[in-house]
């Protein structure tokens, strides 16, 4: 029964991360209670067992909401937001630099002068701009800093903040204003652990800092990547390589191979009679575990490293218990060992590639006939993980990269063979004797730069990153896993061709060519990007987009981590017009990545200048806004711009969008004085009566949505897309007022996320995305359940 009630509890963890409601503790208690009870009352064994399932489910359950319920006890109130506060406590990581010349650090709290501690963070994700590396070396600090609670975009796909903030533990975000050391306050194990890890972090930079390739260097030994530049995430992304400069199962497992070659053969080389069979195993199995734990510790013990830890002990006990454990049965024990240890480990994408890689291995390789040689293995390993991994990338919307399949089968033996016994053995040769380090620092650079360079040119590779409908790829990755399979000749190399070509990119077969998802209703869908603006309008077949939301280069795009992977699991394959209000950054940040990504009919632009030279491919031409009706399946679309010298904000393209008895104004950034040769040229009286959606122009500045836009519109919702408590203080609390004063209902994607209208037969159809979100960010009482329009 340890199989079955290992995989119920690990789905009843699971189970905690697809509600909306975290459960009543008393209600999941009485569950538990009485599931036990019915184990001890069942009389039929399949009753006992069915009931002892049962259970685990339950206390898997309990278990992740008991956890999960602590750490959202844990909240910075409301009127403690962007104050400053006194804290004090330890940088519990290794400080890394940020942008805007900011250093970015995990700071656990020991206190909280002045304050009752009760029920207030215990873990801060804070910024130091312009901040001193040589303070928070002191580790022990008072700080003086400003907060907010965990709060991020929210839309259907994409990147999530806050998802990020409560799985790492964060319990409110902020900057640093001044740091004192703080050498009295108490230091315990944890802190005596971090502390140690800082030290050996600096020691590494001391030492490695002149090697060309130390932020490699740096990543393999001790697992900081804090040296790493955009340029090797964008190398090692394009080639699917990501995981060689995470500390996961394979260098754990390459460290547990060599320690256990090693004890074993210096075992062996005693005497016969000095060691049974059994105190051989246990002798193997305890300097492998050893070292293991000696290099998880050096590498920062973080979240995956332990699971990695966890996963390669206990394989390592299976393989020298030999046939005696299932391999299967030893996955679902590391499974299950995992959640107790991290029950917050499901909301990591590394947990489910981790474990999905294993699984796939073991049905490519688990029970086969006949042994398969290291080279013939390597690539069937390789081609199983890639064809069966590419399901579960897309769930998380990521493609596949082609050269990633090429890229894996060459890096990782040289990083197994070479590069990872170059880096430990000369981290110790260095650590016992430092005036070698002008030796072995070469042999590290060399042995890497050949990794690199081929890297580097695959990643150049003008080859596509594959990405298609999850449905279609799990067909696929059954297909392929059972080609690799099945040892039948040419059937590996029939069912592959045929993937290929069915899969390669413009085939019709499985993504429907460039043919956007049909859509039966009229749609507007505002994005929540944070202080910016996107708007997705379609209806059938087309697609417009409304400005791309902003981005700051080299730190953040909403286009990469909101928009994009929305239109992807909309179906959206192409954009037939691309509208960009006017070229501020937080409107038209996104153009050139969006043309780079997905193929655009017409483009039209408030400021056609600015956008065609910064962000437009030459051959696509940037039409001007006009007053031109045109069509979007069944929607009317009307363009309007100032006809006056205004520049700027007052240049912004706005955009009409009407269907029967309803209505969309999108108006951009405009201002008040734009804002009446709009309504002149628009008079509402001239219309029939509308169900009227408004954009509040330029997020409810206090320059926009004069009296005279509000009276005459009377619209019956208007829209704030405004960033959470930024430093703009949109929306103006003026313009709120004035909208409130006519009844219009108010929304603000900062407090709703993402908002979705739908023109049914019924009428128009309102829905926030607040209203899906998971119990962290909902219905645990966050950011967002009190972020209230003033």
């Amino acid at each position: 029964m340890a199989f079955p009630c290992a995989i119920a509890f690990s789905c009843g963890v699971i189970l905690l991360y697809r509600l909306s409601v975290l459960p009543v503790s008393w209600w999941l208690l009485v569950a538990l209670v009485t599931a036990f009870y019915s184990v001890l009352a069942a009389k039929s064994p399949a009753l006992r067992s069915l009931a002892l399932v049962a259970a685990a489910l339950i206390a898997g359950l309990a278990w992740g909401a008991w956890q999960a319920g602590h750490q959202l006890s844990q909240r910075l109130p409301p009127d403690l937001e962007r104050i400053p506060l006194t804290v004090e406590g330890y940088v519990c990581d290794i400080p890394a630099a940020g942008s805007f010349n900011s250093l970015r650090f995990s700071f656990c709290i020991t206190g909280w002068p002045g304050r009752a501690e009760s029920g207030l963070p215990e873990r801060l994700r804070l910024s130091w701009y312009g901040g001193e590396a040589q303070t928070l070396a002191h580790h022990r600090l008072t700080l003086q800093v400003v907060l907010r609670r965990p709060h991020g975009t929210l839309n259907p796909s994409g990147f999530r903040y806050e998802d990020w903030l409560f799985r790492k533990g964060y319990r409110a975000t902020g900057s640093v204003r001044s740091a004192e050391p703080a050498a009295t306050l108490p230091c315990h194990l944890h802190c005596q652990y971090t502390a140690g890890h800082q030290s050996l972090a600096r020691w590494v930079e001391s030492r490695f800092s002149e090697a060309s390739r130390y932020p490699l260097i740096a990543s393999l030994m001790i697992g900081n990547r804090g040296a790493m530049e955009s340029s090797h995430w964008e190398v090692l992304k394009a080639t699917g390589t990501i995981h060689l400069v995470a500390i996961s199962g394979l260098h754990l497992g390459l460290v547990a191979l060599g320690a256990g070659f090693v004890a074993r053969r210096t075992l062996l080389a005693f005497p016969g009679h000095r060691f049974s069979e059994a105190s051989l195993r246990w002798g193997v199995f305890t300097v492998v575990g050893v070292c293991c734990l000696a290099y998880a510790l050096a590498s920062g013990f973080t979240v995956p490293t332990r699971r990695a830890l966890i996963m390669v002990m206990i394989a390592t006990w299976a393989l020298i218990c030999g046939r005696e454990i299932s391999p299967w049965s030893s996955l679902a024990l590391a499974f299950a060992t995992v959640l107790v240890l991290d029950p917050f480990a499901p909301l990591d994408q590394g947990f489910w590639l981790s474990f999905s890689a294993v699984a796939i291995l073991l049905v490519t390789f688990s029970g086969r006939l006949g042994a398969v040689g290291w080279l013939a293995g390597l690539v069937l390993a390789q081609m199983a993980v890639f064809i069966g991994l590419w399901p579960v990338l897309s769930q998380f919307g990521q493609g596949q990269p082609i050269a990633g399949l090429v890229a894996n089968l060459i890096a990782i033996p040289w990083v197994s063979v070479i590069v990872m016994p170059v880096i430990i053995v000369g981290g110790v040769v260095v650590a016992l004797m430092p005036m070698l380090t002008e030796w072995v620092v070469p042999v590290m650079d060399a042995v890497l730069a050949g990794l690199w360079w081929l890297l580097v040119r695959l990643s150049e590779w003008q080859v596509p990153v594959l990405s298609f409908a999850t449905l279609s790829l799990s067909l696929v990755a059954a297909s392929g896993l059972l080609a690799l399979r099945l040892p039948l000749p040419w059937f590996p190399v029939l069912v592959f061709s045929a993937v290929v070509v069915w899969l390669w990119p413009g085939s019709d077969s499985v993504s429907g060519g460039r043919v956007n998802r049909y859509v039966p209703v009229p749609e507007v869908r505002i994005l929540d990007v944070g202080q910016g603006l996107s708007v997705l309008v379609r209806h059938r077949r087309e697609v417009l987009l409304y400005d791309t939301g902003p981005a700051v280069p080299g730190v953040f795009s909403a286009m990469e981590s909101t928009v994009l992977p929305n239109l992807r699991d909309l179906g959206v394959r192409r954009i037939d017009q691309l509208v960009i209000s006017h070229s501020d950054n937080d409107h038209a940040g996104g153009v050139g990545l969006l043309f780079g990504s997905l193929p655009v009919g017409r483009v039209i632009a408030g400021e056609p200048e600015a956008i065609a030279e910064v962000d437009v491919p030459a051959p696509v031409p940037v039409e001007s806004c006009q007053r031109k009706p045109a069509a979007l399946g069944a929607l009317e679309l009307t363009f309007w711009r100032s006809p006056g010298g205004a520049s700027g904000n007052d240049r912004s393209c706005v955009l009409l969008v009407r269907h029967k008895s309803m209505e969309w104004i999108l108006p951009g950034d405009i201002t008040e004085a734009v804002e009446a040769g709009f309504l002149k040229t628009f008079a509402p009286a001239s219309h029939p009566p509308l169900h009227r959606v408004v954009l509040a122009p330029h997020h409810g500045s206090k320059t926009s949505s004069s009296a005279a836009w509000v009276n005459t519109l009377e619209p019956d919702h208007v829209i704030y897309t405004a960033g959470y408590r930024h430093r703009y203080g949109h929306p103006h609390p003026d313009v709120v007022a004035r909208y409130r004063r006519i009844g219009a209902v108010a929304l603000n994607t900062a407090c709703s996320g993402g908002i979705t209208f739908k023109a049914t037969p019924g009428g128009l159809e309102v829905h926030e995305m607040r209203h899906d979100s998971p119990f962290w960010i909902g219905g645990a009482g966050l950011a967002r359940d009190q972020c209230k329009i003033p």
